[in-house]
């Protein structure tokens, strides 16, 4: 599931926001760009792509990075990391995160606009719970779910306002959201830029663990 978390969480929790085919699942654009692919090795996975995508597309790869055939082309590719909890981790409710939602997302999208935390979109908080953090009624710190891979859960938007970092905030809301993850049943995961090397030790810190380098990309159809 870990390794191919986006067709775990497509053909899982998230089947009702699946489009897609029985090789290639996507979310909606105003959810997710991430894209689910069964087998890269399929014989047929390309067409299947072209089936939903069309020509001259661009398509999500993250989790992957598939040998391109002829005619397709890498847009980008980022190295990442995929972190797991270990037994270190210990969460906790945060007294001051309140839950965020559909009424909050112009808000939401506005933090992430100052922070670039990743990709996030108008209903990407449908994607699971979500929390903040508000400082005279601005939000100011939020972090939440994202892919649900069966048995796990990804703590993602992890977004604190420039004027108010170093204060602890986004390491409170990684581990109110983990709290709730570990209340379900779940264990908790992380992705992150192999760039963001302040990030990777401060999770490192919390009790996450490296489980293995990625990438984060995209390609273009022909």
């Amino acid at each position: 599931m870990l390794d191919a978390p986006v067709w775990s969480s497509l053909t899982g929790r998230h089947r009702h926001l699946a489009e897609g085919n029985e090789l290639v699942l996507r979310y909606p654009g105003d959810v997710s760009p991430f894209v689910g692919v069964r087998d890269w090795e399929h014989p047929d996975v390309w067409d299947a792509i072209l089936e939903v995508f069309g020509h001259g597309a661009t398509v999500s790869v993250s989790h992957a990075d598939p040998l391109l055939p002829a005619g397709w082309a890498q847009e980008f590719s980022i190295p990442g990391v995929q972190l797991v909890q270990t037994d270190r981790l210990a969460p906790r409710p945060d007294p001051e995160a309140v839950e965020l939602g559909a009424p909050d997302s112009t808000e939401m999208l506005a933090l992430v606009e100052r922070t670039r935390p990743g990709p996030f979109h108008a209903r990407t908080h449908e994607m699971g719970r979500y929390v903040g953090i508000r400082r005279k009624g601005r939000l100011i710190a939020m972090a939440g779910e994202r892919l649900h891979p069966e048995g796990w859960t990804e703590i993602s938007a992890v977004a604190v306002d420039e004027a108010h970092r170093r204060q602890g905030l986004a390491s409170r809301l990684v581990l109110d959201v983990a709290f709730r993850i570990q209340q379900r049943g779940d264990r908790a995961l992380l992705h992150a830029s192999a760039a963001n090397t302040t990030a990777i030790s401060g999770y490192e810190k919390l009790g996450f663990a490296l489980r293995r380098r990625l990438s984060f990309g995209a390609i273009r159809t022909p």
